[in-house]
């Protein structure tokens, strides 16, 4: 390697004397390196200037300057060059201004021609060296700038000594600012965590971690970061000082926080290929005024649907009015949803505002659409072409606009084919329809769906159930769920009664739901009754002694609840 730097060397000799410019030049010259050479100040200055040289060998005296003037004059041309100063009177002074000056050496007349070769190598190799760290140093820095990651070094007195610009970004630390100083006083919007780790990774001697804290940023005062603090040890095992990486984690955390939510839209909960179908439908409809028909089997989350439809909507802060057609006979559903004026008919004791009144700028949900009557069928149909009703009793036309989600879990064309339900509504209502699917038709949610009301009932109930065995999902999995989630949601309610450890198991279930289980979910439990008896205490208490609440989480009648407590009180 040697060799190789010798040969691509170029060298300028500038000495008055013309046979030291001509001894220099033909030793160097019969070694490979390509020489010039310069009788003046002038002349060598104005070589420095159009040229590169690798190595300059400068006598002290020279014509009107020296040597040192032309060291200290192309300083700012020859930062990659190295200067020798040759003289024939040497002096300690000369001596400590060349090398202040930036001399590498300075060498006395006469020079041997095995001198001249020795302390030749020794310029080339020290500034083939000196290159390489450089090299080394710029590759460091331009690593260092490309980090996306702040970067913080400081010794072991916790002053800085370099940063990078991803610092001022994600912390507000600028190297300009913080260079030279300690952390703490540059750290004004610190939390803490990040000077902590580092002054003790320097103490410790020990790498620190620290995952997703909270970093008030001077822009982001949501910021999450993760600190990883590594101390700079010397050979001898000493800490000369650590450096702290940060990184700026709250685009995953977002992320992550995105997926989460992408798994649950409101209370709807699943990751299924058919229910990100119904998010999709929910994001796409939020801000639109269209109907909605809302269809599937019972217990498949068809209110869910209303509810996520117009929390996500821009009538998310107006009223998000429900009414169930199919609870009401048609002249109470007729009054409930438009209203009536006092003495309408017998017990009108006083003005009512109708549901669709109350719903005005918001959103109506009409469950069981399916049931109504063909005169309320009729009248639906024209508020929902007008958007303009009359009271019951009052010919006063009242102007609203309401967004109508309906529901049923009919199949209404088929309705519609045997002329039990009007064409022209069903096509008013079904602008756009959202089917959902039964729980048996995405089996891959019900994990997720068990997790979901683990957590509301650990809430609810106060206890810290974990989750259900093995076999118990099992079950989950092959049941073919006629009552879908709303059976399942129950079923796990009666499991949390009854469960007295950290896991639901089979034992928890109600027996109807068992296979080949007797039909009475508590008979049998112990002989005396007595596990029996317990388990209905415990329903009673955590529906606060509703009997008929206690008997749907027990999975029994109400009378079967109070036979189980009469033969209680006569064992008594």
């Amino acid at each position: 390697m040697e060799a190789q730097t010798a040969a691509r060397s170029r060298i300028l000799v500038v000495d008055d004397e013309e046979s030291i410019r001509y001894t220099f030049r033909n030793f160097l010259e019969d070694e490979g390196h390509k020489t010039i050479t310069a009788s003046s100040y002038e002349e060598g200055i104005a070589f420095l200037r159009e040229m590169d040289f690798d190595l300059v060998y400068a006598d002290i005296v020279l014509e009107g300057k020296s040597g040192l003037d032309l060291l200290k004059d192309s300083k700012d041309s020859t930062r990659n060059t190295e200067f020798i100063i040759i003289t024939g009177a040497p002096s300690v002074e000369t001596a400590a201004n060349a090398v202040r000056l930036g001399a590498l050496d300075y060498i006395v007349k006469p020079i041997r021609h095995g001198d001249l070769m020795r302390i030749t190598d020794k310029a080339l190799n020290h500034r083939a060296l000196r290159q390489a760290e450089e090299t080394y140093r710029l590759n460091l820095e331009a690593i260092f700038r490309s980090v996306r990651d702040a970067i913080i070094t400081v010794d072991e007195q916790m002053t800085v000594v370099e940063v990078n610009p991803a610092a001022g970004v994600i912390c507000g630390i600028w190297r300009e600012d913080a260079t030279g100083k300690q952390l703490t006083e540059i750290s004004h919007h610190c939390s803490g965590s990040c000077l902590e780790a580092l002054h003790d990774t320097v103490i410790r001697k020990e790498n620190i971690d620290i995952s997703c804290i909270e970093c008030a940023a001077h822009d982001d005062p949501e910021q999450i970061v993760s600190i990883t603090a590594t101390p700079l040890l010397r050979q001898d095992g000493t800490a000369s000082g650590g450096v702290m990486v940060i990184r700026n984690e709250t685009r995953l955390v977002e992320l992550e926080r995105c997926v989460a939510e992408s798994r649950q839209l409101g209370r709807i909960v699943g990751t299924g290929k058919e229910i990100r179908k119904v998010f999709s439908m929910i994001e796409a409809l939020a801000d639109v005024r269209t109907s909605v028909l809302v269809t599937g089997e019972s217990g498949t989350g068809k209110e869910l649907v209303a509810d996520a439809l117009h929390a996500a909507g821009d009538r998310c802060n107006k009223n998000l009015v429900k009414i169930n057609c199919a609870a009401l006979s048609e002249g109470l559903l007729e009054s409930e949803l438009f209203g009536h004026v006092r003495g309408a008919f017998t017990g009108a004791v006083k003005d009512k505002v109708g549901r669709f009144q109350r719903a005005d700028r918001g959103t109506i949900f009409l469950d069981e659409i399916g049931e109504m009557t063909p005169a309320m069928q009729l009248r639906l149909l024209r508020v929902l072409e007008t958007m303009e009703f009359e009271r019951v009793g009052d010919s006063t036309p009242i102007k609203v606009d309401v967004r109508v989600i309906a529901a049923t879990n009919r199949d209404l064309q088929h309705k519609v084919k045997r002329g039990d339900f009007r064409e022209d509504l069903y096509f008013r209502l079904k602008v756009v329809e959202i089917n959902l699917p039964a729980l048996r038709d995405r089996r891959e949610d019900i994990p997720l769906l068990v997790q979901h009301f683990v957590a509301r009932f650990n809430e609810k109930f106060s206890k810290n159930i974990s989750g259900v065995s093995e076999s118990v999902m099992a079950l989950f999995m092959k049941y073919h769920w006629p009552g879908n989630i709303r059976q399942l949601e129950n079923i796990l309610e009666h499991a949390f009664v009854l469960c007295r450890q950290n896991i639901i198991t089979p034992r928890d279930l109600p027996t109807d739901f068992m296979p080949g289980a007797a039909s009475n979910p508590i008979d049998g439990r112990a002989g005396d009754g007595s596990a029996d008896i317990r388990a209905i205490r415990e329903a009673l208490e955590q529906t606060e002694y509703n009997k008929s609440e206690a008997a749907r989480l027990l999975g029994i009648s109400r009378r079967t609840l109070y036979r189980k407590l009469e033969q209680h009180k006569s064992n008594d």
